[in-house]
């Protein structure tokens, strides 16, 4: 019996006769928690990408990203990372704490390799397990189900050109998005929100 893989996976495994590759993977690969290896990787990239499901089942996936490190191993059976201020639909964490199955993938694309994490997905304050990022609104704490790895050859290599501005550090605030300051948005920003303040004016 499979834990991996159901009907459907099946199906295509024996149209093109991967059946055994695929039990083979699965015992050799497929784990339920992070070991040493799995944490020093995650821990040390900069983006990761997370799927979610919303109530009604409609999938999406979008880019997180910080500074290395931003996503912690709080023991080999969870993972932590900040929600940052973004766009204020909150997409993601409004559909994990509708339905907390979630996906997440870790690429490094500078020495190509990937890993997938599932679990299940939590909303928690700023500070929970001893977790703190400068600028977080809260922290989600992911319990994980499934690690696996993947085969890295079609991920392209790219070069770190530079890390976003916008990721909160220390105490210096970060820029506000240009978005931010559009017609179509300033006066629906949250209270408090640093693009109600006027435009500082360049000097001389």
């Amino acid at each position: 019996m499979s834990n991996l893989y159901g009907d459907t996976h099946r199906a295509l495994q024996r149209e093109f006769d991967t059946v055994r590759l695929a039990d083979r993977l699965e015992e050799r690969l497929s784990r339920e928690r992070l070991n040493d290896d799995d944490r020093a990787f995650v821990e040390q990239l900069d983006l990761f990408f997370l799927a979610t499901v919303d109530a009604l089942g409609q999938p999406t996936c979008s880019y997180k990203g910080g500074d290395p490190g931003f996503v912690r191993a709080l023991d080999p059976g969870r993972l932590a990372f900040p929600c940052y201020d973004g766009n204020g639909m909150f997409l993601s964490v409004g559909n994990l704490v509708a339905h907390a199955q979630v996906g997440l993938l870790f690429i490094d694309f500078a020495k190509p390799r990937r890993l997938r994490v599932h679990g299940r997905a939590r909303r928690e304050p700023c500070g929970f397990g001893g977790t703190d990022w400068p600028g977080a609104q809260f922290t989600i704490v992911v319990d994980v189900e499934r690690v696996f790895p993947n085969c890295p050859r079609y991920i392209h290599e790219r070069p770190l050109a530079a890390r976003s501005v916008y990721v909160p550090r220390g105490a210096e605030p970060p820029p506000v998005p240009a978005w931010k300051r559009m017609d179509w948005a300033v006066d629906v920003l949250p209270a408090g929100d640093p693009a109600r303040q006027p435009e500082p004016k360049s000097g001389r």
